[in-house]
């Protein structure tokens, strides 16, 4: 099963293998600013469809992510990175940019990102 998504504007599109059975909602000074519900997947998993030349990077502190957002509405659909235990490229969805996602269906697990 797939799931599809965009940023508001639908300048950037994506495809991602699966379905989130879980979000995360970090607390750390920029996902706590966005209110993003974070879904982790394989980097192979995701495909960017459209949006390439509308993305832009914004990275701080170590700059291990990067969150990446359209230029023309300003959503960050999606975040990329290394799972710092596996070394494995990840991509952190925004959960609430999936075209099929009701944020009261599924577990948030709380994550204390502005401790670290």
């Amino acid at each position: 099963m797939q799931s599809t998504g965009s940023c508001h504007c639908g300048a950037v599109s994506f495809t991602v293998e699966g379905v989130p059975e879980e979000v995360m909602d970090c607390n750390c000074s920029i996902c706590r600013r966005k209110g993003a519900l974070l879904w982790f997947v394989p980097s192979p998993a995701f495909r960017l469809d459209s949006g390439a030349d509308a993305l832009q990077t914004y990275t701080f502190n170590r700059e291990a992510i990067r969150h990446r957002f359209c230029t023309r509405c300003g959503i960050h659909p999606f975040g990329e990175g290394t799972d710092p235990a596996s070394g494995q490229a990840m991509v952190a969805i925004n959960a609430r940019c999936l075209d099929d996602f009701e944020p009261g269906c599924m577990p948030v697990q709380h994550f204390d990102g502005r401790s670290l």
